[in-house]
């Protein structure tokens, strides 16, 4: 397990480095139950006005409690998207242009779920012709909806405010209405004992549709998720064909995902 002090953020400027500052917050409190004001001034070297405006923006999250001189931990919560795209950055980079290859050349149709990892997949994309995305992502859509190389198919749907997707019926009659070659999803949990998992159960249901009407289905996880089992379900090993994870992946856990039949493919990470 990461420690308190290892979780502290290089020195980097503006968003970035608050954004990272506040995921070593949300860590240190996950970990220590409970975190002093002091504490987090020290460990990160800034003011207590600067720690207090981080720790009342993770309460407004939903990500902690704040305390009389710190702030205390809640049941597990979502990491907002806006915070997630600084969580291994570099690993989910490589690990979105690897699943880019995995699709064959020539005219094709993916869908691609939410999550940072698969929205990275979608960038990866975005030079490819002849090439049909259904997503669910308001993200993604945003970010290749003008691309004109691209047919972009967006769902309907109700957008989640912590991954800025589009759920329930509306979504999963899209997703019903079509079939594709491949289906990327990201997931919360990538495990041999749960499967794919994530943190909300209507969530689960619209991506467990997509993969239902996918020929082939391609998991991106960073390592962080591998081994780990969250709250919903959305897949069995047997409904994956790929995992696409980095290096510093457990290899037991790979080991296990194996021999379910997943094929992994790793990706390396300098350290």
């Amino acid at each position: 397990m990461t420690s308190f002090l290892e979780s502290a953020p290089s020195r980097r400027t503006g968003s970035s480095k608050r954004s990272t500052r506040k995921i070593a917050i949300i860590t240190a409190v996950r970990e220590r139950r409970s975190v002093g004001l002091d504490d987090l001034m020290r460990t990160f070297g800034v003011s207590a006005a600067t720690i207090r405006r981080d720790l009342a923006d993770l309460e407004d999250q939903g990500m902690l409690a704040r305390t009389h001189g710190g702030a205390r931990t809640l049941p597990a919560a979502e990491v907002p998207v806006g915070l997630r795209d600084a969580q291994h950055r570099d690993a989910k980079t490589r690990i979105a242009r690897c699943a880019a290859t995995l699709l064959p050349e020539g005219p094709c149709a993916v869908a691609i779920g939410g999550g940072t990892t698969a929205a990275g997949v979608a960038r990866a994309l975005m030079f490819r012709n002849d090439l049909t995305v259904v997503t669910n992502s308001v993200t993604t859509a945003s970010e290749i909806g003008g691309r004109p190389n691209l047919t972009v198919v967006v769902t309907g749907g109700v957008v989640r405010g912590h991954s800025l997707e589009l759920v329930g019926a509306l979504a999963e009659s899209t997703f019903s209405a079509v079939s594709v070659g491949t289906a990327i999803l990201g997931m919360d949990g990538f495990s041999a004992a749960g499967g794919a998992t994530t943190h909300d159960g209507t969530e689960a249901r619209t991506n467990s549709v997509m993969v239902r009407r996918a020929q082939r289905v391609v998991v991106v996880a960073d390592s962080s998720k591998i081994g780990r089992v969250t709250t919903a379900w959305v897949a069995d090993l047997s409904d994956v064909d790929d995992l696409v994870t980095d290096d510093a992946a457990d290899p037991h856990e790979l080991d296990r995902i194996r021999q379910h039949g997943v094929r992994v493919h790793t990706v390396s990470v300098p350290r």
